[in-house]
């Protein structure tokens, strides 16, 4: 399978840049063959959703490594480490159930993993300006996480209107959606305050990188361990 030989060219791709690039082709390739098998998107389930979030993460870094060349190596472990765990998750190769037959789910979840893989690259660069002190990585840091959080609302209004057609409403009080909205209410404080000066600076960048652990626990936390309208 196509998807193991991604592991070790995320790894060695710490040393050479060009095969970060070509893990990312594998990947690619393999999500357009695992969507054709499927008859599909990829989105259902932990491994296809794990593998769509290391090719997330690692093209959406993609235009922020000319202007921040030290990104690459740590967001290189983040995507192979999410490939990692997508090989040893179980592939669900079932039936979409019915509620999930809709384009509404799709474009809720590929902006969802889109938002998810800017989150991770914001997280990348604030930590990378904690520890540098160069104000440019968290300069970075805020448009990435701004892009990020425009396109999980757009995620989180094309949701609504799949709960709508699923269930015939909007809104359903389960855990993932709590978690969503505290999750989206992070990033809009994180905007807010960078935005009218409040914070700027390491205040700024740990709060930008303390909001991927959110993402983290909505995704894989909430997932795991809460029963939830999104387990499938």
């Amino acid at each position: 399978m196509i998807i193991f030989f991604a592991i070790p060219l995320f790894l060695f791709s710490i040393f050479w840049r060009p095969l970060f690039y070509a893990a990312l082709i594998l990947e690619g390739g393999y999500l357009i063959m695992r969507g054709m098998d499927l008859g599909r998107l990829p989105l259902v389930g932990l491994h296809d959703t794990l593998v769509f979030l290391a090719f997330s993460t690692g093209i959406f870094s993609l235009p922020f490594l000319r202007a921040e060349r030290r990104l690459m190596p740590p967001v290189a472990v983040l995507a192979m480490i999410f490939t990692i765990l997508g090989v040893l998750s179980g592939r669900m190769d079932a039936p979409l159930p019915q509620v999930l037959r809709t384009y509404w789910f799709e474009f809720h979840v590929v902006l969802s993993f889109f938002s998810y893989g800017l989150f991770g690259t914001g997280a990348v660069l604030g930590v990378l300006y904690l520890r540098s002190g160069q104000a440019g990585a968290e300069a970075l840091q805020y448009r990435a996480l701004l892009i990020g959080y425009l396109l999980f609302s757009l995620s989180m209004i094309a949701g609504g209107i799949w709960a709508f057609y699923a269930w015939g409403r909007y809104w359903l009080w389960t855990p993932k959606e709590l978690w969503t909205t505290l999750l989206w209410l992070h990033y809009t404080l994180y905007l807010h305050l960078r935005y009218i000066g409040k914070w700027k600076g390491r205040r700024a960048a740990i709060f930008g990188v303390a909001g991927y652990g959110v993402v983290l626990f909505t995704y894989l936390g909430v997932g795991l361990l809460m029963k939830s309208s999104h387990s499938f």
